[in-house]
């Protein structure tokens, strides 16, 4: 039965503009009212302790809160905070949307979407594609970049913050939880948890200093993502508790990357986690990755059990628990032995490295450091931004090639060490360039190959003219550029590294490199 205000608010007569008909969708802390072209969502007079909406004041404080916060990602679906006037329960004087007289409720408005867009349901329709993953990337990646970061006086971020709700969730999941199958498991990840924060805890603090804990999102999972007019679009963020939302972005980027592995789409996760990686340049923050990751699984099994009431239908609870359970699995295979393994293409322009090493990203599960992504950011140049530079100019000095592979070298030592199998998409044209990163891995004693990509010189002529004419590419190589390359080009040679060559003008190789790169890898 809705409250008399929800009951008021279905005369379609309430509302300022045409309504044929009003629908209510009711969550624990909401009432969301779809009426028309518009949707209006009220706060429940609830006080739950780590929410308060108990009062007229703090509702219209969230409501506000939530505008300000949400129009960061979805200005264009979030219109404004709106006074509900009136009477509920007195018919000569009934409710209307911003009318005369005081407020007796406030409402969020917004404009309606069609729910099917959401990528949840894009995903269950089986219509999500990898382009939506890539895009939701950078969406998140742009709310990070704009996201106000915590000042060194505010309590957000601090390692004690940190890891007080991970051992919450342990605690609160071992009180619910009777069978002894899933306490052991429970157990087990619990102290992979201590061990991790122990090992962690001096760069969780590093990176509070450094700005990366930040006014984030809070609750990025694929229900709170929609396409609204064509563009992917992140809403519902978390108004009501800033301690939630004031976290390492790395810990709000951890949410999806588990709502994707927990929904099957590892594929999607690898994607989204290139694209933000390669607009961020965030790949220090990897050896926190996966410590977050393991932290919102576990989140999301608590959650869950705390609907494990006393009395409960035994097909609901069997439900429940089944969804523990998968939570359960998705934290213990991200909390394996890391499998670390450093990958190198190497050709020269138009050869088609990037855009094999893209679809292997996603294949094999790999973390992508791509030259021309690197060089720009090193310049202070966003990816598709054109410098002009010409040939052994600017961007493309001797100096600037120089100080490139060595910061793709320092990113590659730092993301094996995270224990992730990195793929650096570079030319490589000299030995002189592949004997670092050789070296690294041996010292590391990880796995080590070279992609070596190859076409017909025509071939590669209409590749790297079309790419320049387009000039939506991070990479800047014109025919000049080309016919430097094939002259200077020194082959990996077999017996310089482990390797493996392909034609990228005959048949697609993806199968076979990525059979190749699980077998280098070795068995899981």
């Amino acid at each position: 039965m809705d409250s008399p205000l929800i009951e008021a608010l279905r005369d379609p007569s309430c509302y300022p503009h045409p309504v044929e008909r009003v629908e209510v969708i009711e969550t624990h802390i909401s009432w969301v009212l779809l009426a028309g072209e518009r949707a209006y969502k009220i706060k429940k007079p609830v006080d739950f302790g780590f929410l308060d909406f108990s009062t007229l004041e703090q509702r219209r404080h969230f409501c506000t809160e939530e505008v300000r916060l949400n129009r960061r990602t979805a200005p264009d679906l979030y219109l404004g905070v709106v006074r509900l006037t009136g009477s509920a329960e007195c018919s000569s004087d009934r409710l209307h949307i911003d009318g005369p007289g005081e407020a007796i409720e406030y409402a969020v408005a917004m404009r309606r979407f069609d729910l099917d867009d959401g990528f949840d349901r894009l995903l269950a329709a089986g219509r999500f594609e990898p382009a939506h993953a890539e895009a939701l990337g950078e969406a998140l990646a742009g709310l990070h970049e704009q996201a106000e970061v915590a000042g060194v006086d505010s309590p957000w971020g601090t390692t004690d913050e940190v890891i007080g709700p991970m051992r919450d969730n342990f605690t609160t999941l071992l009180e619910r939880l009777d069978d002894p199958s899933r306490r052991r498991r429970l157990e087990a990840l619990g102290d992979w948890t201590e061990q991790r924060f122990a090992a962690l805890a001096g760069q969780i603090a590093r990176r509070r200093d450094d700005g990366f804990v930040r006014e984030c999102h809070g609750d990025v999972h694929l229900g709170n993502v929609t396409l609204f007019a064509g563009r992917t679009t992140l809403f519902d963020c978390i108004e009501f508790s800033p301690a939630l939302r004031w976290t390492d972005v790395m810990a709000d980027l951890a949410f999806v990357i588990m709502d994707l592995r927990d929904r099957g789409e590892e594929a999607g996760a690898w994607r989204l986690l290139d694209r933000y990686l390669a607009r961020t340049g965030d790949y220090d923050g990897l050896a926190l990755l996966d410590f977050y990751v393991v932290y919102r699984a576990m989140v999301r099994a608590k959650v869950a059990a705390l609907g494990l009431d006393p009395g409960l239908e035994a097909d609901r609870a069997a439900a429940i628990l089944a969804a523990i359970d998968r939570y359960l699995s998705v934290a213990e295979q991200v909390a394996q032995a890391p499998r670390p393994a450093l990958v190198l293409t190497c050709g020269v322009s138009g050869s088609g490295k990037s855009h094999l090493a893209a679809r292997l990203v996603a294949e094999c599960g790999l973390v992508r450091l791509r030259s021309d992504v690197e060089r720009k950011r090193l310049f202070g140049l966003a990816a598709e931004q054109r410098s002009d530079s010409a040939l052994d100019a600017g961007l493309y000095t001797r100096a600037a090639g120089e100080q490139t592979y060595a910061h793709l070298l320092d990113k590659a030592a730092n993301v094996t060490a995270a224990g992730f199998a990195v793929l650096v998409d570079a030319t490589f044209l000299s030995a002189a360039q592949r004997a670092p990163f050789l070296e690294l891995a041996v010292r590391r004693g990880i796995p080590f190959g070279v992609v070596v990509c190859s076409a017909d010189e025509q071939v590669l002529r209409d590749r790297v003219q079309r790419r320049s004419a387009a000039g939506h590419d991070a990479s800047e190589a014109d025919e000049a550029v080309l016919a430097r390359q094939l002259t200077t080009f020194q082959p990996c040679r077999p017996d310089e590294a482990p390797m493996m060559a392909i034609d990228s003008a005959g048949p697609d190789p993806l199968d076979a490199v990525a059979d190749w790169l699980r077998s280098l890898r070795g068995p899981v």
